[in-house]
Formats: structure tokens, sequence, C-alpha cells
């Protein structure tokens, strides 16, 4: 299968297929500095109520999928297509004489700039963020964090009041920086385009799901990472993915342990949770803490099928059946597939 899979032709059917598909899921292109100019305006406003409140915002970076270049328009829930774009803009607050931080308060706040700024806006609070739906493609998520003495570094609140010390920049260089390295190699896709594919193939298996109903972007980040760490990108959308869930079948079947050096270089503490997958910037956050044996087997289950599935698209493009391969992408992909690969 590797020769077979060395000489599969980036102008196949299959790859042809999977460019369209990539395309279809992924933001377009000429939103984004239309986005990007709304996103500062909101910045700007905010950042001006905050201050006539006596809020020190410290910092708005770019964050989320939209800076990695990693989102969605669209997303898969049970058989719909979910049109949308969720862009979060984080507020860095800097606390004034006090080191209490508590997140309902501050998004009491952030709802209460809101309404002043955008009165006409459609607007609901979530668990971390105050969200303004300016139409039902495009929200924006107001997310508060607060500022540290290190100016890389935020404390992120949970609901649950857990306090996380977290870097919204490096997690976005985190992503950005292996999307420049595969963007280095001869082969022809990137490292955040795959991301894309891994995120719509798990909103399709999360609607199939016996136990795991939810599976965070972050982990599916953390694991492609790994997955491109050891074996880079190849040619085509269709070879790299494969050799991917081949080899993370296994990470998480073992319940390896992943972590990574780029912003730390010591050997994170094995803990006694069943499964630990670190956080780059933050060696005490362990992203799969939460996640049971069952839900951890279930996931391996997952990732050994797609590689199947991969296996015989492949085979079945080599042979020139068309056919048979879009049945194997439409089992990765769902029918959205199926109505979607062709130019």
């Amino acid at each position: 299968m590797k020769e077979e899979m060395d000489n599969l032709s980036t102008k196949s059917k299959l790859h042809s297929r999977l460019s369209n598909f990539v395309s279809w899921i992924a933001p377009d292109p000429e939103t984004r500095d239309a986005i990007v100019k709304q996103s500062n305006e909101i910045r700007e406003r905010i950042r001006a109520k905050a201050k006539d409140d006596n809020v020190t915002v410290t910092a708005t970076p770019q964050s989320g999928s939209f800076a990695k270049r990693t989102g969605l328009r669209r997303h898969m829930r049970g058989e719909a297509e979910i049109e949308g774009q969720d862009i979060d803009v984080p507020f860095v607050v800097k606390l004034q004489g006090q080191s209490d931080y508590q997140l309902a308060p501050m998004i009491t706040k952030f709802r209460q700039y809101a309404d002043a700024s955008y009165p006409d806006t459609e607007k609901k609070d979530t668990k971390s963020s105050v969200k303004l739906i300016f139409s039902n493609t495009l929200s924006y998520d107001l997310v508060p964090v607060f500022a540290t003495d290190d100016p890389e570094k935020q404390i992120l609140v949970r609901t649950t009041g857990e306090q996380i010390t977290t870097s919204i920049q490096k997690h976005v260089d985190f992503v950005t920086d292996r999307t420049k390295k595969s963007d280095t190699k001869k082969g022809v896709v990137l490292f955040n385009e795959c991301v894309r594919l891994m995120k719509w193939w798990r909103d399709v298996r999360c609607s199939e799901a016996n136990y795991l109903e939810e599976v965070p972007s972050f982990l599916i980040d953390l694991l492609s990472a790994k997955a491109f760490d050891k074996l880079s990108v190849q040619t085509t959308y269709a070879q790299t993915l494969s050799e991917w869930s081949a080899y993370l079948a296994h990470v998480v079947r073992k319940k390896e342990l992943v972590y990574f050096t780029d912003f730390d270089n010591h050997n994170p503490k094995v803990d006694a949770t069943i499964w630990q997958v670190i956080d780059p910037v933050n060696r005490e956050n362990n992203v799969a803490a939460k996640l049971q044996a069952y839900e951890i087997e279930e996931l391996a289950g997952w990732f050994q099928e797609a590689r199947e599935s991969w296996s015989r698209a492949i085979t079945a493009d080599l042979n020139g059946d068309d056919i048979d391969s879009l049945d194997h992408l439409v089992t990765l992909f769902g029918n959205s597939f199926m109505n979607h690969c062709e130019e």
C-alpha cells in the first residue's frame, strides 16, 4: 500500500474531490478582510466602553481557529449542515489592586459594553463569553481573560472556577508554525487544511457516537500536530490523512503521552489520569483529563476505521473505480461530501 500511495497522483479524482471539499468547508477567503475589519471595530468600541468603566484592557490579540486558519465556515450537526462562523475576540483585562479572577462579574460587564456599543445587534450569553450575532452565518465571541505579569501569558477562568494559565498568541503560533513548515515541503497539502478535514470528520463521527458526542477542537489540533511532527504531510490529502489516522489509532489506543517542546523542553509530569494530552503552553493542563476509558477506546476505533476507509478509497482510486472511492469518502465525511466534492 505504501508504494501505491507514493504513486497516487495529485491529478487523481480522489485528490480533486478532496481539494474541492476543503474549499467548500473553509471560510471564504474573500470575506476574511471584512471580518478582520469588523472584529477590529468591535475591539475598539468594547475597549473604549471598558476604559470609561475604569476597566483596563491591555491587549486584544487575534485568536482561535480564525487566527490559526483552521476554522470551518459550516459544521455538521447530526444530518444537517449548519452554516456559520464564530470569531473569538479576546480581551485581556488587568485587575486593579486585586487578584480575584472571577469570570461571572466580568461577563456581566462585557454584556453591558456590548449592549451600549451595539444596541440593535442580537446577543447571547455563553458560559465564557458574550456572543454578538450579526447574521445567521457570522458571530463574534467577546471573551474576557485576565492579564498576568508576563505579557505573553493570561489567566483563563472556567465556569467551574478553575483557573488556567494560557497564552493566546502561543496557541496561534503553535498551529501557524506547523502550517508554515508544511508549506516548505514538496507536497501540495498544508497542515491547517488537513486540520479542517479532521474537524469535519470529527463532526460526522460525533453525530454517530455511542459515547463520545463531543471532541474539542483543541484536542483535534494537538493530535493533528502530533501526527504532523511524526509524519509531516504528503503530496495529497488522502496520503496524509491515511498515515495520520493509522498513527493516531495507535497513539490513542495505547494512550501514549502526547506533549510538545515548542515552548518548554522539560518532560511533563506523569499523573494518574487515564491519558495525558498536554497543552503545549501549560504543562499542568491535560486536555484529555476528562475523557473516560470507554470514550478513549471509541476515539481510537474512529481513527482505526478512518485508516481502513482511506486505504480502500485510495485503492479504488488507483484502480480507476471512482464510484467505490467516493463511497468510502462519504463514509469518512458524510453525505455532504457527495454533494460538495465536485467543482
